[in-house]
């Protein structure tokens, strides 16, 4: 049992020098908002989507699980960019599955990835292949570092070994539909994967945060990059598909002033060293009903991103459990 998966269940598609940073398009956005896991296969979702107001002045990050075929990315990206300035986009794992309809001919792993790159580039949606942006609205000045890493399933209890882990998973009835939809190629493994991803992010991180000293990070990425930030308090064996414990420590190398990232299903806000962490998913429709039973809609679960709240004392520095906003 995936006990986060959606079915697409009627829509199935089809070095030596540093550049110039890119600059936020003139007349200067205004706020940075972010939302995740809109898990287009839902009819529901889908019609939360259409609410969604404009805010021509501002910013939108979709950090992953927009839905799994080339459709719900275009329906997301419509609706996105008719409604803001500027869109990131993220993956996810929905967004990486050979889905069986797809499965004698179907792109698979990297291909799979490039291919969603390509449809965000169709719409201007900057994407984890694009240079980092340079945000000068509020809360700025910042860069906005879309990244993409995977997992490797080292979130888990340190007397399980590697090549345990899945049958430790399975002993609570748990497997994630990654297991069998989300492929590596070309490389052997989504451990391998995750490894170049990692390489390759930091190598990125490394030469924007060189490149610019003292500037600011927000680091987008689907995955959470700390164990310590995945509280599944129904399912703890879904751990293991959350992320590496080779990122805990990038907010504080990577200067991060805000870390946004999905998956979860879990919305929070949490506070590590003097970095922001936040959960920004919507999740299955079920997981969100009690927002539309108060009347709320999409656009009360936007996350603020920037400017954000100010940095809270210390000792004051609890989970925010977020139902809504």
């Amino acid at each position: 049992m995936d006990p986060l998966v959606a079915t697409a269940n009627d829509i199935a598609s089809d070095e030596s020098s540093t550049p110039p940073l890119p600059a936020s398009p003139p007349d200067l956005p205004g706020r940075l908002w972010a939302i995740s896991d809109l898990h287009l296969s839902y009819k529901s979702n889908r019609e939360a989507l259409e609410k969604l107001q404009p805010r021509p002045n501002d910013g939108l990050i979709l950090c992953g699980d927009v839905g799994e075929s080339h459709e719900h990315l275009r329906l997301a990206f419509t609706q996105a960019t008719a409604c803001f300035r500027q869109v990131f986009w993220v993956p996810g794992n929905h967004e990486l599955y050979t889905l069986p309809t797809q499965k004698e001919h179907g792109a698979r792993g990297e291909a799979k990835y490039m291919e969603c790159v390509e449809i965000a580039r169709e719409f201007g949606v900057l994407t984890p292949e694009d240079e980092f942006i340079l945000w000068e609205g509020e809360g700025g000045p910042c860069l906005i570092a879309p990244i993409f890493t995977l997992y490797d399933y080292s979130f888990r209890p340190v007397h399980v070994k590697l090549e345990d882990a899945l049958d430790w998973a399975k002993e609570e009835n748990i497997e994630a539909t990654d297991e069998h939809l989300l492929h590596p190629d070309p490389y052997s493994s989504r451990i391998e994967w995750c490894n170049a991803l990692l390489k390759r992010t930091e190598d990125k991180l490394s030469t924007a945060v060189t490149a610019n000293p003292g500037l600011k990070l927000i680091i987008v990425g689907h995955w959470p990059l700390r164990e310590d930030l995945v509280k599944l308090m129904l399912v703890p064996r879904f751990c293991l598909w959350c992320g590496t414990k080779k990122t805990e420590d990038w907010h504080k190398k990577y200067n991060a002033k805000v870390v946004v990232s999905g998956h979860l299903h879990i919305r929070r806000t949490d506070w590590r060293d003097d970095t922001r962490f936040e959960e920004v998913s919507v999740g299955y429709p079920k997981q969100w009903q009690e927002c539309q039973d108060r009347g709320m809609d999409i656009n009360d679960l936007l996350r603020e991103i920037l400017p954000g709240p100010e940095i809270p004392p210390p000792d004051q520095r609890a989970t925010i459990w977020r139902r809504y906003g």
